[in-house]
């Protein structure tokens, strides 16, 4: 299910989390104040950079980012979920069947896991609420899927194609998408669709300035009926620095909050520290020669 990606390393600028869409689109520099203190002086506000990103690839082509380093000292490794929901599947949806996982974002939140959720525009419209509340939670960070979940190169799993001069604004109606749900600070991430890409596609998407995080550990979660079977996938597959790529959708993996209760407490008690992907990225950017 791993689809074979070529990581671009490339020099970046490093930054804390918090990002804002500009009015015409495409991620920025956030505009959210914090303060620092010291004793004996007043406090001033300083605003916070950019999250980490990879420079663009050869020929200007988006990067792409697969693991972080196996080599830190510590073994890290971040879980992602998708959030999917095509236009397609808004008919389902408005008739009942649910897209949305609720309570395995609650047990996220119980067990104090950082994730990264790549979710779709049309998620956000369906589920604002929930896209809010996660995209607010400082635990989580809300990264790009698409806006309607189509493939961006031919032949991805049954998936409907997008048109190559369209994929900057899907990525942009997106992030158009999670700001009118309340999602202020959307990540730079983008996740291919299907998980497929190919060389027109990261031509395309360069122009929206993000970095496609693909991932090295598939849960195979979707239309799984054995939570087990998806913690075994997960265990024996999982290395320091990985991305692993789950799901958080009810309907489509009906199982992952199940697994998801037996992957944690075992990583951390093989000593890993679970991560959000932007601490990942930073990471390889930090190190990249």
């Amino acid at each position: 299910m791993i689809v074979p990606v070529r990581i671009v390393r490339a020099l970046c600028a490093l930054g804390a989390l918090g990002i804002a869409l500009t009015a015409c689109g495409g991620p920025r520099a956030s505009s959210r104040v914090v303060t620092a203190t010291a004793t004996g002086t007043p406090p001033h506000p300083v605003v916070a950079s950019r999250p980490p990103t990879l420079a663009p690839g050869p020929a200007g082509l988006a990067p792409v980012f697969e693991h972080g380093p196996r080599d830190r000292g510590e073994k890290t490794v971040a879980l992602t979920f998708d959030a999917d929901l095509t236009e397609e599947q808004g008919a389902r949806a408005a008739a009942g069947e649910r897209f949305d996982n609720p309570r395995l974002i609650a047990t996220l939140r119980r067990l104090k896991v950082p994730a990264t959720v790549f979710m779709t525009g049309r998620w956000a419209e369906e589920y604002p609420i929930q896209a809010r509340s996660i995209g607010r939670d400082p635990l989580f960070e809300v990264a790009n899927h698409s806006y309607g979940h189509r493939a961006f190169s031919a032949g991805c799993r049954g998936l409907p194609t997008l048109a190559a001069d369209r994929v900057a604004a899907d990525v942009e109606r997106a992030y158009t998408a999670f700001r009118a749900a309340g999602v202020a600070d959307p990540m730079p991430y983008f996740r291919f669709p299907g998980g497929c890409y190919d060389r027109r596609a990261l031509r395309a998407l360069s122009a929206s300035g993000v970095t496609a995080v693909q991932w090295d550990v598939a849960g195979g979660d979707t239309a799984a009926t054995d939570p087990a079977a998806v913690a075994r996938e997960v265990l024996e597959r999982v290395r320091p620095g990985s991305v692993v790529v789950l799901h958080c959708v009810r309907s489509t993996a009906p199982v992952t909050e199940r697994a998801v209760r037996m992957i944690v407490p075992a990583l951390r008690e093989r000593g890993f520290r679970l991560v959000k992907v932007s601490e990942l990225v930073g990471a390889t950017a930090a190190t990249t020669p």
